[in-house]
């Protein structure tokens, strides 16, 4: 048999399908393996570059096959797709995986450390309860406005109107009814806790960890964005400059050109949504700084932000200048600096 030199892993559940070829690209190996075998067998093989699509448990089969001692290497579904020959099968997609793999302009997905994931986990956990609150307030404020009761939009306004309310003797409203508001706000209070409970812990990692420290010197960036930021830059070795990690959040403008005609087009809104929407809302509390004169940044970046607004207005201002952070955190932590208002240092 030849010597492996690549393979690629099409990731499932159970049944994982393996692709495994030599130095010159030929079919070596073509199996399906079991999930508690995958680890085993990999570790039979020779020391070799086994590539997976970034897609659910990646990360995990990732950090337990690099610890093996091969080379991992993750890459988009968005490339692997057109590396596809025939229908989708389990088989054509690992041997995609390996054609894709292949390629010297490639471009993989770093590999996320386990700290890394258990900071977006964080996140990603956080925003659950978000959506779930607001869900639950909105449906708390449709079944007083169907028994003849209008409470204000916000959470602020139902924790401080819903009490009140059912507390009220003369407030009209049925047993059953009751009861339902009563379990409601109890499950309301009960998310407002789990909350502030990540947000705490998200403190205390903020406490221990020196980039989000320097993060945070950047206007406008808080504790979420900071701890966010950090879990997906790294120490910046995946991007080889700030453009890169703005392309990579999908704040750069999409490109549509041919026959040397350029088209630029809106941002291409690839990449994370929700690193992408904190640095939007951390755009457009420092450009409202701005505007009022308090001037968070100084130097270049404020007449270079105040320009475009004045030339594309103020939503294209915050995009442009979403971008701006997203290239400014990428700098900082690639070269372990403090933040800097001038804006070529960025």
């Amino acid at each position: 048999m030849n010597e492996i030199t690549l393979t690629g892993i099409d990731l499932a559940k159970n049944i994982f399908r393996i692709n495994s070829v030599d130095k010159k690209g030929k079919r070596v190996l073509s199996k399906n393996i079991q999930r508690d075998g995958l680890l085993r067998f990999l570790s039979t093989l020779p020391q070799c570059t086994v590539a997976m699509e970034a897609c659910a448990s990646s990360h995990y089969w990732g950090r337990s096959i690099a610890a093996l001692g091969h080379t991992v290497k993750l890459i988009h579904p968005h490339y692997v797709t057109p590396y596809r020959l025939g229908d989708k099968n389990d088989a054509n997609d690992a041997a995609a995986i390996c054609a894709a793999a292949l390629r010297p302009d490639m471009r993989f997905v770093r590999l996320r450390s386990q700290r890394q994931s258990d900071i977006q986990s964080l996140h990603r956990v956080r925003s659950g309860l978000i959506q779930e609150r607001t869900a639950t307030i909105n449906r708390v404020r449709a079944l007083l406005a169907e028994n003849g009761t209008v409470i204000k939009q916000g959470p602020g306004a139902v924790f401080a109107t819903l009490p009140a309310i059912l507390d009220d003797e003369d407030n009209e409203l049925s047993a059953i009814m009751l009861r339902i508001l009563r379990s409601q706000y109890e499950h309301l209070l009960h998310l407002r806790e789990q909350v502030k409970e990540l947000e705490g812990v998200l403190k205390n990692l903020i406490a221990e960890d020196d980039d989000c420290k320097r993060l945070m010197q950047i206007p406008g960036v808080g504790p979420l964005t900071a701890t966010m930021l950090a879990s997906e830059i790294g120490n910046g070795s995946g991007f080889n400059r700030g453009r890169s990690f703005a392309a990579y959040v999908g704040l750069v403008p999409k490109q549509y050109s041919s026959g040397g005609k350029n088209i630029l087009l809106g941002i291409s809104k690839r990449g994370n949504q929700y690193l992408r929407t904190l640095l939007t809302h951390c755009a457009r509390a420092a450009l409202r700084t701005i505007a009022l004169g308090k001037m968070p940044f100084g130097g270049s970046i404020e007449r270079w932000i105040l320009q475009v607004m004045e030339r594309r207005g103020k939503h294209k201002a915050i995009v442009a200048l979403a971008a701006k952070l997203a290239r400014i955190a990428c700098c900082m932590l690639s070269r372990g600096t403090d933040f800097k208002s001038e804006a070529r240092v960025y």
